[in-house]
């Protein structure tokens, strides 16, 4: 049978899906995150607590790096103009009652290095953006869309949760800026610097404990307690001997007191040579590699056998050029990204003002002397290669 088509009907034409600005991919992420609070993949608690508060190299070189950036000066432009004065300017000047701008921008820093991750919340008053608070990593959970991607945030404390809609809100932003490290393994939690440093520091931890326990067994290796009766010793003179020696022998307070030995006993003290240990080479080089982790020049933290740098200035500088600055550079960004909707319709952009860095100033002072001996160059031209305005 032939199928019979009336002429006076319109051919149907197959059906366009509708423009849609979104990720092909976007499906394949919603199936992986299955619409539900994704918990750190890292224990945060048990790298600050044995990195930070435990290890004096690892908490040093947070301290290094997380008061570097907090210390940066932004300067804050809009389109080409830069503006002294600016409500941004002023809220991240004073953030909240508890913090002010240094220490707010370092707790963010801090919370990178430490967890690879760092939230804040606005409160907003009035369609305005009042208030910033830094909130933990480890209470915040990614709750995905539909799409996979973070559609809110559930702040977990003492069983209580609170979640953040990530709608724009009444000040026209989303209530939560999520900033996270290059994670290659994660979508939405970013890979913390102490992760990757975590062999150097339960090594460095372990022979911290190890000094301990030497100091408190007299600060030299034990020996042995051999016999030369006949017969072997019976459980309970075996028992009496022990308790005499852990309590009258061991121990920093009885460091040196002689051992007095009867019933043909003999102490033979077992000992290992540095060679044979290599006991503080191994040590220096996990505090090498804890700092390497963070981007921290060794010499800055004192450890031996490193000659990287001439001297101390320019490892200062290697600080502020490798990471410091460029962390400082991530955060601006992350805050003029999100509070910029809050302000008017053009972009603002949060630079750090390299002048202000005295560590940079060895730098100023060639740039400019080098531009200053340019007889080429118009005063106007000498200006702006210096990054001043016309």
């Amino acid at each position: 049978m032939i199928p019979l088509r009336l002429p006076f009907l319109p051919r149907r034409r197959p059906a366009t899906p509708p423009d849609a600005k979104a990720s092909r991919t976007g499906a394949l992420v919603a199936l992986l995150s299955g619409h539900r609070p994704r918990w750190t993949p890292l224990d945060y608690a048990a790298l600050a607590r044995e990195g930070y508060q435990r290890n004096a190299v690892a908490h040093r070189c947070v301290r290094l790096v997380a008061e570097a950036a907090g210390s940066v000066a932004f300067s804050l432009t809009e389109g080409a103009a830069e503006h002294a004065s600016h409500s941004l300017l002023d809220l991240l000047a004073r953030p909240n009652p508890r913090l002010a701008g240094g220490a707010f921008i370092e707790a963010l820093a801090a919370h990178l290095l430490l967890a690879g991750n760092a939230y804040v919340e606005a409160v907003a008053v009035g369609g305005r953006v009042r208030e910033l608070h830094v909130l933990r990593p480890d209470r915040m959970r990614v709750v995905p869309g539909p799409e996979g991607w973070a559609e809110a945030y559930d702040y977990t404390l003492s069983g209580r949760a609170v979640r953040f809609s990530q709608e724009p809100g009444e000040a026209g932003i989303p209530p939560i800026l999520h900033i996270a490290l290059f994670n290659p393994l994660d979508d939405h939690y970013g890979a913390p610097p102490l992760a990757a440093a975590q062999m150097a520091l339960d090594l460095h931890n372990a022979a911290g404990a190890w000094n301990k326990a030497l100091l408190d067994n007299a600060a030299r290796p034990s020996g042995a307690l051999v016999y030369g009766g006949a017969a072997n010793l019976s459980d309970e003179q075996f028992e009496r001997l022990k308790e005499e020696l852990e309590g009258n022998f061991s121990g920093a307070a009885n460091a040196g007191r002689p051992l007095l030995l009867e019933g043909g006993l003999d102490w033979r003290p077992l000992s290992l040579s540095p060679k044979e240990m290599d006991f503080l080479e191994a040590k220096n080089a996990a505090a090498r590699e804890i700092a390497l982790a963070f981007g921290v020049p060794p010499m800055l933290l004192g450890i031996p056998g490193d000659a990287t740098y001439a001297n101390y200035a320019e490892a200062n500088r290697s600080l502020w050029r490798q990471t410091a600055l460029p962390l400082a550079r991530r955060i601006g960004e992350a805050l003029a990204g999100w509070l910029s909707p809050t302000f008017g319709e053009t972009p603002l952009q949060l630079v750090p003002d390299l002048d202000a860095i005295e560590a940079l100033g060895p730098e100023r002072e060639a740039l400019w002397r080098r531009v200053s001996e340019a007889s080429f160059l118009t005063d106007e031209e000498k200006r702006q290669a210096v990054g001043y305005g016309v």
